[in-house]
């Protein structure tokens, strides 16, 4: 199984039921997260030499990339006395995804700066 699937599996396990749909976009966004993740890595370091926080970050970016394409909001509140329908906002989970991603996959990062144990 290649990396970019590896990736693929794990996000599919982290985003419950998606439609067929979804998921062919999510495979997309799987194989951008390896790529973008890949390029960003500092010299010398392969996506194998971290593999595991390599495929979280990955999966939760692609996760993350998933809810900004995604147009089907869920809907928070119907009110019938002059109707109001508000969408849910899912950029706070979408953010909330994307640091994850970034605090898993940092130490790796030749474009990050992080604190490591003294």
């Amino acid at each position: 199984m290649s990396l970019a699937e590896q990736v693929y599996a794990q996000a599919m396990l982290l985003a419950g039921d998606l439609t067929v749909h979804q998921s062919q976009i999510l495979s997309a966004l799987c194989m951008a997260a390896c790529a973008s993740l890949t390029a960003r890595l500092r010299d010398g370091l392969r996506p194998e030499d971290c593999k595991a926080d390599f495929i979280a970050a990955a999966s939760l970016l692609a996760l993350a990339a998933l809810n900004g394409v995604d147009e089907d909001a869920a809907v928070e509140q119907i009110t019938a006395g002059d109707l109001t329908i508000r969408k849910g906002s899912r950029d706070a989970a979408a953010n909330c995804l994307r640091a994850q991603a970034e605090l898993m996959i940092t130490p790796y990062l030749k474009d990050r700066f992080s604190f490591q144990g003294v």
